[in-house]
């Protein structure tokens, strides 16, 4: 079975505390990160805190490989750390493609008044590593010798997996409002952050996808410049207490409400088959780490009722609360 984590709306959806749920309940195999460092997943496991960039979050299952698909871009700097604080040398692989990022296209990128001033760009050098890449000038994982016992080629080992009737999980990044082709332009990513394009980057087909679980957060968040309907001013949200800073950046996020076009449209162009909702407890506090649908709150229940039915789409996770295992799994019921 091949399951692939997409964010719905613009980042920020919870697609880490997803992902590490998966890997402990669904036990895969492998798991495959996409993306870059310009943007964080949180991980929160047995009274444990992870701030991740590029290292998958299903590492919390230790029996879990774990692997940076050809289309992922680190920097060397960021693997090594997040190598050191999961512990994750023994069981991580990196393919031969991975792209990687240097100081040069930092201090290109911070230097740039347009990507940091008009795009909010989050300064990690991406979107320049990105552009070099496709002029072929970027350096590549197989040409660094402190990588070379990491490297072998991603695709051929999620295909040999499959074959062999293992479980793999495909971690995507930021969202789809973010993506070069679907979000808007200008005020997005470096790449296409959809489900097309997350499977693009990991080097495997449509076909061999059982599962696509899109992310949502209870309300919408977003980083940086571009259009967000329905912005609620600072204050209001705080009263609502729905504040946040970005992970890597440490930057406030702005605040939405749940905005159910969006996510329609965002299930569609990602054909995704389950739904997941995070944070519902920001909505409904006495939704506070409830692991079971029937003691969720009533009002609680019926905004979720009421949202499947919009979306026409089954809502098979539901996050209550910070830890991965805060985490109501209505799957079995729903396929």
């Amino acid at each position: 079975m091949l399951e692939l984590v997409v964010g719905g709306f613009f980042g920020d959806e919870g697609k880490g505390k997803v992902a590490a749920y998966l890997g402990i309940k669904d036990k895969p195999k492998l798991s495959v990160r996409t993306g870059s460092i310009n943007a964080g997943h949180t991980v929160i496991y047995s009274g444990k805190i992870w701030k991740l960039r590029i290292i998958p979050s299903a590492f919390v299952n230790k029996s879990t490989e774990l692997a940076l698909a050809p289309g992922a871009l680190t920097s060397l700097e960021v693997l090594f750390k997040e190598m050191r604080e999961t512990e994750t040398y023994d069981r991580l692989y990196i393919d031969s493609h991975v792209g990687i990022i240097t100081e040069d296209e930092v201090r290109e990128e911070k230097n740039d008044p347009h990507l940091i001033n008009v795009i909010g760009s989050t300064g990690q050098g991406v979107g320049y590593a990105e552009s070099k890449r496709i002029l072929r000038k970027l350096k590549l994982a197989k040409d660094y010798k402190e990588l070379e016992k990491f490297i072998i080629d991603v695709p051929n080992k999620i295909l040999d997996y499959l074959d062999n009737g293992h479980n793999i999980l495909i971690e995507g990044t930021q969202g789809h409002y973010l993506s070069l082709y679907h979000g808007e332009y200008p005020y997005v990513t470096s790449r296409n952050t959809t489900a097309s394009g997350i499977l693009s980057e990991a080097g495997i087909g449509p076909k061999y996808v059982d599962h696509i679980i899109i992310t949502f957060k209870s309300y919408v968040t977003r980083v940086g410049k571009g259009p967000l309907e329905g912005e609620l001013t600072e204050e209001d949200a705080k009263k609502l207490g729905l504040t946040e800073y970005g992970t890597v950046t440490g930057r406030l996020r702005r605040v939405a409400p749940f905005n159910v076009k969006l996510a329609r449209e965002a299930i569609r162009i990602n054909s995704a088959t389950i739904v997941a909702i995070t944070k519902l407890d920001a909505l409904f506090k006495d939704a506070y780490r409830v692991r079971e649908y029937e003691k969720l709150p009533a009002e609680a229940r019926k905004w979720l009722d009421e949202l499947e039915e919009e979306l026409k789409t089954p809502i098979g996770l539901i996050g209550t609360g910070e830890d991965a295992y805060d985490m109501i799994d209505l799957r079995e019921e729903v396929e």
